[in-house]
């Protein structure tokens, strides 16, 4: 990546704390604006999907599992690829790895809609993947050293760019998906496109001063892992997310709603996580700290899938959990992946690469083992199992505390 502020990490704490003062979260380079909106479009990709899952199971005359591996096949490619990201980038730059991650998305998405086989499409969501890890790594990466209002306004910012893609995306994807369930494929490859023009006229050709560029190694996201902080983070991230993914890739099947009522479901589910992961989050870090915010979402969050898994054949009580996780899943995201920047004295876009292997690691496991443990318990279990999960991941964080604690207070070191 390039040798830029990327890395506040060994700025004096003050010095960071007045530079979050002076400038305000919207207060910030065209540059900045030209990535969020492309991180929206990006993010609507994944929402856009949801509510057309029972109808792919239809039409294409696939399970439940197998429709799940839609999910799985685009996180597992996602983790790995992120182990390159830093690689290409720091050869590209951060504009043109952008620009090449909105290509592929746009190109695999496109070619999805014009697929007829459920393993096809797996397959071309896996390429899918490896678009979204050079455009959601490098995006973070670049919303951060780009930003004039310090580390924590800039996630704040990348935060809400995922919230409002995720809760438009669902409502479109619905609209789309009750025409024809190729619609959200060719729907998303159409938005790439504009994503790329915007990024294409908007953004500068390099964020390194004076064009001086350092070369990252394959191997720098395992050397950054060796920091135990990053490490527990990221091992309790893929815990969680096994929790998260096995709600947004298995609760559209027993909810019993057509493509309309998923969409509007995950557009409420969207709203509330883009809210509070720039207005509550913030609040929730200043009176609790980082730490302890963190596990009380992760705590609640465990709770409302146990709820949906006693309650699976209760409508109302999957719908109005599915809405109220976005709350949960909102504040989780902002303060999880804040910590993460701030976690070991490694750059930032290594930092996010290291920790994005890991966290998309459970997001793989989870959809495919959702659908199979249906095919053999019941439409309960998997909800069951993905609160376990979560509550595992409180578990581990609260064991090892003593090596995140400096989150909350920097003066304890690394």
């Amino acid at each position: 990546m390039s040798a830029t502020p990327e890395s506040n990490i060994g700025t004096p704490q003050p010095i960071l704390e007045i530079a979050d003062k002076k400038a305000g979260l919207l207060n910030q380079p065209k540059a900045v604006w030209a990535v969020f909106f492309a991180s929206i479009i990006a993010f609507m990709g994944l929402g856009l999907v949801d509510p057309i899952l029972p109808a792919i199971a239809q039409q294409l005359n696939a399970s439940h599992s197998e429709v799940t591996l839609l999910f799985t096949s685009y996180n597992a490619v996602m983790a790995v690829a992120m182990l390159i990201t830093g690689v290409i980038s720091s050869r590209l730059g951060i504009k043109w790895t952008l620009l090449t991650g909105i290509v592929i998305i746009a190109i695999f998405s496109a070619l999805g809609g014009f697929s007829n086989g459920i393993w096809t499409l797996v397959g071309l969501r896996g390429g899918w993947g490896l678009g979204n890890a050079l455009f959601v790594a490098t995006a973070l990466s670049a919303i951060v050293s780009l930003s004039n209002s310090g580390t924590a306004k800039a996630i704040i910012l990348y935060e809400a760019a995922i919230g409002l893609g995720i809760s438009v995306g669902p409502l479109l994807g619905g609209w789309l998906g009750a025409i024809v369930w190729r619609g959200p494929f060719l729907g998303v490859a159409t938005l790439m496109i504009i994503a790329f023009i915007g990024l294409f006229i908007l953004m500068p050709k390099s964020t390194a001063p004076n064009g001086i560029k350092t070369r990252s190694s394959v191997l720098d996201p395992f050397r950054a892992l060796k920091h135990r902080s990053l490490l527990v983070f990221g091992i309790a991230a893929a815990l969680y997310n096994f929790g998260f993914f096995t709600l947004l890739a298995y609760a559209p099947f027993v909810m019993g709603l057509d493509e309309h009522g998923l969409g509007f479901v995950f557009l409420g589910w969207g709203i509330l996580l883009a809210l509070t992961s720039v207005f509550m989050a913030p609040k929730l870090t200043e009176w609790f700290g980082t730490i302890k915010s963190m596990c009380l979402m992760l705590i609640l969050f465990a709770l409302l899938l146990v709820a949906m898994g006693v309650w699976t054949s209760t409508q109302w009580v999957i719908i109005g959990a599915v809405i109220l996780a976005g709350a949960l899943l909102g504040n989780n995201n902002t303060l999880i992946t804040t910590a993460v920047m701030n976690a070991a004295p490694v750059e930032r876009s290594t930092a996010s690469a290291a920790y994005s292997f890991l966290r998309f690691i459970g997001g793989a496991i989870a959809p495919f083992t959702a659908g199979k443990l249906t095919e053999i318990y019941n439409p309960s279990v998997p909800f069951l199992v993905g609160a376990g999960f979560v509550l595992i991941s409180v578990l581990f964080i609260w064991v090892n505390t003593k090596h995140i604690r400096h989150v909350d207070n920097p003066g304890l070191g690394h």
